[in-house]
């Protein structure tokens, strides 16, 4: 998280290279590549939602324009906008995910397409977040006072990688993930001017912070350009020749879809870090500018968004993906910039930009407040003053699950870090591993039902409907340690199941719930949340790597498989559990937070154990 004093985006511009295309238009400029290509394409397209997009080639697949031309073509439209010369920029920062060129840098393409003097420039290679970092770091300099004016630039062009002519050599067929983004992209520019003071006439929008966060230490990677094919192996470059590399699908841009629904909680994990922090105070966001790839939304998050208090109504969210298709990077760019055009806005407004990144995952969010030449000081001087108090605290529950929402996102960027998954992303996992971890787990997975039942008979009287819960809950879990043995079975594992015996940290955890049950048994809802999510969210992560290792024929994942299914429906039963435990007994709140932290704390430290234990193997 970065806070600016000084920063204003006093101009705006982009462009959309030729005119709207439709669905039905497309095959004419990116054609069908085999059979599956009309039936994908329909799914997809229903599925996200976009309805026309602009392509920067023409049906032949010749370039209509270049990177830097449709990136210059968006600066001059801000620096109208700001009112401002070329010669008075001191910075050009742009982010793309690719140039015209591998080198020079971007910036300095753009620079010399817009025959602008000499100046600083910076320039960022990414995907969807690298606009935002070239944002980030324009900013920092205008803060500083080191530049008063800085253009920021960002370009896509991604029709060039989708057009049949592409696809013609490649030998080993067009695979799903190639086909994905074909239907998802196109083409576009979008262009800020920064500077250290509003404009002298109409509106300015103070950046007030930005926060950027990568989690590519967590995940594996997602979206790329220049691996072979399934994302791994040789890059391009290693191999014999660029047209061996081409072959092998080294430029295809692909998308690992069964990894997508991480980013989104990712995403959101960051969200409740800010309304946390009271770095964003949901009652007072005017308007949302979320750059998201699909109209499709998770309606288990949004529900407990809204239980949580933290949800921004959808009558303030703003998105041109349906008319202007999905821009990459240049997407919160080119969105600005016509939400302007569309939206009237007043001083005092708040803006909050949200732009979730695939590539190995990274999330950005920025708030900017709209004002006037003359009430920038008024603004500058509010900010100075402690700020006021969050709207959303209206109860307990709010406040405890933005607590329980930062120790998740801990555990889980702890548990993916382990080298356990980290081999099972690698797909380097070997059976003999797969049945030592799962004789290891089946005697934790053994025992949930008889601490479940312990916590419920010494729940008080009064709670007879969060009774009930729990006995559905643990009725039926109770056998669940049999499905996971047979997996371990049909793997080849050989031993008996009374011989199995937990980690240390299962022995500790398994103590502590025990203990729990019996002196403070609704708090175990804290344990819960971190048990049911690791099944919710880490284990549906896992398993389709899990799959791509020893094949989808092997009758060894129905355990895992039940969990990723059913346990968002645990959860909502959680969340109902919650509402009765804490309607007995309001100052349960933090006390489930700290059942949750042991928790959390215990299961990373099976992670480790049981990565520890592969090792020795």
């Amino acid at each position: 998280m970065q806070k600016f004093k000084n920063v204003y985006v006093t101009g705006t511009g982009h462009f959309l290279p030729g005119t709207k295309i439709n669905n039905e238009e497309m095959d004419q400029y990116i054609g069908s590549v085999n059979r599956q290509s009309s039936r994908i394409k329909k799914m997809i397209l229903t599925e996200n939602g976009i309805k026309t997009r602009h392509y920067a080639i023409n049906p032949e697949g010749d370039s209509k324009y270049s990177v830097a031309e449709m990136g210059a073509q968006a600066s001059r439209v801000a620096l109208a906008d700001a009112g401002i010369e070329l010669s008075d920029l001191d910075m050009i920062a742009s982010g793309t995910t690719g140039g015209d060129v591998v080198a020079p840098g971007f910036s300095n393409m753009l620079q010399g397409e817009l025959k602008a003097p000499p100046l600083e420039t910076m320039s960022v290679s990414g995907i969807c977040c690298s606009g935002m970092s070239a944002l980030k770091s324009a900013a920092q300099t205008v803060d500083s006072g080191e530049h008063q004016h800085a253009l920021v630039n960002a370009t896509e062009f991604p029709s060039r990688l989708f057009k049949k002519t592409r696809f013609d050599n490649f030998e080993e067929g067009v695979d799903f993930n190639s086909h994905f983004l074909r239907w998802m992209l196109s083409d576009g520019a979008g262009s800020f001017v920064l500077s250290n003071k509003p404009k002298q006439n109409g509106l300015s929008f103070r950046l007030k912070w930005m926060h950027n966060r990568s989690f590519s230490g967590d995940f594996p990677t997602c979206m790329a350009v220049g691996f072979g094919k399934e994302n791994a192996g040789k890059g391009y470059l290693d191999y014999p020749s660029l047209t061996e590399a081409e072959k092998h699908g080294g430029f295809h841009l692909r998308q690992d879809i069964r990894l997508l629904p991480n980013l989104f909680e990712v995403g959101f994990s960051e969200y409740l870090k800010l309304v946390k922090e009271d770095h964003i105070h949901p009652g007072k966001i005017d308007h949302f500018l979320c750059h998201y790839s699909s109209e499709k939304f998770s309606g288990t998050i949004k529900d407990l968004m809204m239980k949580s208090d933290v949800f921004i109504p959808e009558d303030k969210w703003y998105s041109n993906l349906s008319v202007s298709g999905n821009t990459g990077a240049a997407s919160i760019f080119i969105m600005l910039s016509e939400f302007l055009k569309e939206k009237e806005v007043k001083p005092g407004e708040q803006i909050l930009f949200f732009v979730p990144e695939s590539g190995r995952f990274s999330v950005s969010y920025a708030l900017l407040e709209v004002c006037e030449s003359e009430s920038a000081e008024a603004v500058l001087e509010g900010d100075d003053m402690a700020p006021p108090m969050p709207d959303r605290l209206k109860s307990d529950y709010p406040e405890m699950f933005l607590e329980l929402s930062q120790v998740w996102a801990e555990y889980r960027s702890n548990a993916l870090r382990t080298p356990l998954a980290q081999k099972v992303f690698s797909r380097e996992l070997t059976k003999q591993e797969y049945c030592k971890w799962m004789s290891l787990w089946i005697p934790q997975v053994r025992v949930g039902s008889v601490w479940m039942r312990n916590a419920l008979a010494n729940l008080p009287d009064e709670l007879k409907n969060l009774q009930g819960l729990i006995e559905t809950h643990a009725s039926e879990e109770q056998f669940d340690f049999n499905i996971l043995y047979k997996d371990y079975k049909n793997m080849g594992g050989t031993m008996e199941l009374d011989d199995m015996k937990r980690t240390p940290s299962g022995d500790a955890l398994n103590q502590f719930m025990m203990s729990m049950g019996e002196s403070n048994p609704m708090a175990l809802l804290g344990g819960i949340f971190i048990i049911e999510g690791t099944g919710q969210k880490i284990i549906p992560t896992l398993l389709p790597f899990l799959k791509d290792t020893f094949g989808t024929e092997l009758k060894v994942y129905k355990f895992l498989e039940y969990h990723g299914e059913n346990d968002q429906n645990h959860l909502m039963r959680w969340a109902n559990a919650v509402d009765l435990a804490l309607a007995y007994s309001p100052n349960m709140a933090s006390e489930i937070v700290e059942c949750a932290k042991k928790v959390a704390m215990l299961y990373s430290m099976q992670w480790t154990d049981i990565s520890q234990s592969l090792e020795r193997e």
